[in-house]
């Protein structure tokens, strides 16, 4: 193949795509978006219409976007060296392309000048929305500026590109650069056989210890990590993991510069934009508008539930000074996860881990499949796949018609197609879910391909996305066990990806998950309270050996803990989204004149629990905030946000019936499939009938 990653093909080669084409590929790509880019600008201004402006704007790039987006995804799943530096020669090209774009003046003319014509003044409802929202992302992108500050915001958008793939570069680099290796495997006492069981394979991968004589490997990703400091009882082995987990971001992977010089950045791309810093550049285009309105629904927050954090704060103490038969004392943050779980066990009888054999991953996603046919009225069906090494393809499916296996990135990735009621093909998705070394940490959607119903002449366009984590592996041909949060994770990402593949509207800027930061969480968090009703849970709560539901007496148990220790759940969360706003509102001129850790120490006083060592600040492996140009920076309190959406709709469920086909057909046409068509304040009325209720979500957590 000439130019594997400016490919045309539907279901993608990806034995064809090796870094060394890279290059020449985005190369060819910016060539023909810039030529395309050109003819939309010269058209004749006599015979434009919303077609050749709006809509010719937005096809010009999309063979870009889609070649661009398979080197991102290859580099946040099969990272190598070689892609690194073939990625990163290119950053730079395209960030400075896609910046130039609104700071083009002839498109910035053929837009205002056919704004002003009667035929936009008379453009149906979603096509005038989709003309003055890219009107309003001209604007906010610099299309008023001068001549001169445009060239700085050029350079500037460059630079952040460049300095935040080096801050996810060292996030990765760093995490996989911790390891403890054991030998003595009654340092593991605590831990579930599961979890003992992985470490042992995860270190056979490594080369390391033989049948006869076992060693452990422990790791900084999560399914290592997290068994680690809720179990063992090795005070030492969780410390030794702690202190690794501080080390992601810093040392000979510092991001302390980078944070610093990231904050200085945006705030001077805000001030040169207007705008007093960047959370008020960003929040334009988000629900709350401004920094300030974000950080008083934080802080409104975090005064409903401090008195309930505090208490959980002395009540965890009083509960391992009294099991140790000594003076209560701040805990170590080694200690928290620990103690946390203990008293959890003790209070409730219950153990996550007793869960875990009712949650293999393949009948949980076959459940969860199952729920989106009986809820949501969409059928998804497995294709086969095939996977061949970067440069040796083999027979393969590229094209949704055609017949054969569809190819994957890594042997273990599934391939889906999802059907509508009326057996219409509307997308497909990739699923992979189990951490490698190559892969990034977390859990996230995305897609490949944007999808569009069919208009006029224009025949549908389908979609392609993926759904991507870092789940409990398989051991020794055993399934995948999960645990209930992961379960939940599951769900999550695969509410962003209903979200996209159900988008049905006629404009691609303004289908599927293109909508504003902080609605985008609401499919998402609105699909996990699926893993907390009993109806639903038995779709895919079965036990991996007898196939059993859930016990009664210990689904119980879980509902009951359910909002164990809720406070400092949610104060997690708001210390993360102040941190985010504080950074970028008020201290994004320090530019490294503030010490990193005392002052997230100092914004975050109120937040955190005290604790006898301090954890080092959570900016240098934030990567949700500095890992993209914009992503979730000035954008976390989005999270509870969204919760509070989906607290309050959720509830309609729960009146109606969880599994009311019903009510899951509305959700799935007036949230689900109408991306930013409207204001998403009005898609939720249309939707609940009414606002949100702002105290859904305390009343979920058993706060209010």
């Amino acid at each position: 193949m000439a130019q594997p990653f400016f490919t045309q093909d539907f279901h993608i080669r990806w034995s064809t795509l090796a870094p060394d084409a890279i290059r020449a590929d985005i190369a060819a790509a910016l060539s023909d978006a810039e030529a395309r880019l050109d003819a939309v600008i010269v058209q004749d201004r006599g015979k434009m219409d919303f077609d050749s402006v709006v809509l010719g704007l937005e096809e010009a790039t999309r063979p870009l976007n889609e070649a661009w987006g398979l080197v991102q995804h290859l580099d946040a799943l099969c990272n190598s060296p070689e892609l690194r530096e073939a990625h990163n020669a290119m950053l730079p090209e395209v960030s400075a392309f896609f910046a130039k774009i609104p700071l083009n003046e002839h498109l910035w003319d053929l837009l205002e000048t056919y704004s002003k014509t009667e035929a936009a003044r008379n453009l149906s409802p979603v096509r005038k929305r989709a003309l003055e929202e890219t009107m309003e992302g001209f604007r906010l992108a610099g299309a008023d500026l001068p001549p001169d500050r445009k060239q700085r915001l050029e350079a500037l958008e460059s630079e952040l590109s460049q300095l935040t793939q080096k801050y996810s570069e060292n996030v990765l680099d760093s995490t996989n650069a911790w390891e403890l290796v054991l030998a003595d495997a009654t340092r593991l006492k605590g831990l579930p056989p599961s979890a003992i069981e992985a470490a042992r394979a995860d270190a056979a991968t490594k080369g390391l210890g033989t049948p006869e004589e076992p060693q452990y490997r422990v790791t900084l990703k999560a399914p290592s990590m997290i068994p680690v400091m809720e179990y063992a009882e090795d005070e030492s082995l969780r410390k030794a993991v702690w202190e690794g987990s501080t080390s992601i971001g810093r040392g000979a992977h510092d991001n302390t510069e980078l944070v610093w010089k990231i904050l200085k950045l945006r705030q001077e791309k805000a001030e040169l934009l207007g705008q007093p810093h960047f959370a008020d550049l960003v929040l334009k285009h988000r629900m709350a508008r401004t920094g300030a309105a974000a950080l008083t629904f934080i802080e409104n927050l975090h005064g409903r539930i401090k008195t309930a954090f505090d208490r959980e704060t002395v009540e965890l103490q009083e509960f391992r000074a009294d099991t140790l038969v000594r003076p209560s004392d701040l805990l170590e943050p080694w200690e928290v996860a620990y103690w946390a779980e203990k008293r959890r066990k003790a209070e409730y009888d219950f153990d996550e881990e007793e869960l875990r054999p009712y949650f293999p991953l393949d009948k949980v996603l076959g459940g969860m499949f199952r729920l989106a046919e009986k809820v949501f009225d969409l059928h998804i069906t497995p294709r086969e796949t095939v996977h061949y090494p970067v440069g040796q393809s083999g027979p393969a499916s590229t094209q949704p018609d055609e017949i054969g296996p569809v190819e994957v990135w890594h042997p273990e990735v599934k391939f889906y197609e999802v059907r509508n009621e009326k057996g219409v093909h509307i997308g497909s998705f990739y699923a992979d879910w189990h951490p490698r070394d190559a892969k990034r940490g977390g859990a996230w959607m995305n897609y490949l391909k944007g999808g569009l119903p069919p208009f006029g002449e224009r025949d549908r366009r389908l979609h392609l996305g993926l759904i991507c984590g870092n789940m409990t592996p398989p051991v020794d041909g055993k399934p995948a066990l999960l645990t209930h949060d992961e379960v939940c994770t599951v769900f999550h990402e695969f509410g962003h990806l209903l979200h996209q593949l159900c988008g049905n509207v006629e404009v691609p800027s303004l289908n599927g998950v293109n909508v504003y930061w902080d609605f985008v969480e609401l499919p998402s968090q609105i699909l996990e309270n699926f893993c907390w009703d009993r109806e639903s849970l038995d779709l895919f709560a079965r036990h991996h050996e007898s196939g059993e539901p859930i016990p009664q007496r210990l689904l119980k148990k879980v509902m009951a803990a359910r909002n164990y220790r809720s406070a400092s759940d949610i104060m997690r969360q708001l210390s993360f989204g102040k941190l985010d706003l504080e950074l970028h509102m008020h201290h994004a001129r320090d530019a490294g004149g503030s010490d990193l850790d005392a002052l997230s120490r100092d914004l975050l006083k109120d937040y955190l629990m005290p604790l006898k060592t301090e954890n080092p600040s959570m900016a240098r492996r934030f990567g949700h905030l500095f890992s993209s140009p914009v992503g979730y920076a000035a954008g976390y309190y989005s999270y509870k946000w969204a919760e509070v959406l989906d607290a309050d709709a959720f509830t309609r469920f729960q009146k109606e019936g969880v599994l009311n086909p019903q009510v899951g057909r509305e959700f799935r046409d007036k949230i689900l499939s109408r991306g930013n068509s409207e204001d998403p304040a009005k898609l939720f009325r249309d939707f609940m009938g009414r606002d949100p209720d702002p105290m859904a979500l305390l009343v979920r957590a058993g706060l209010a």
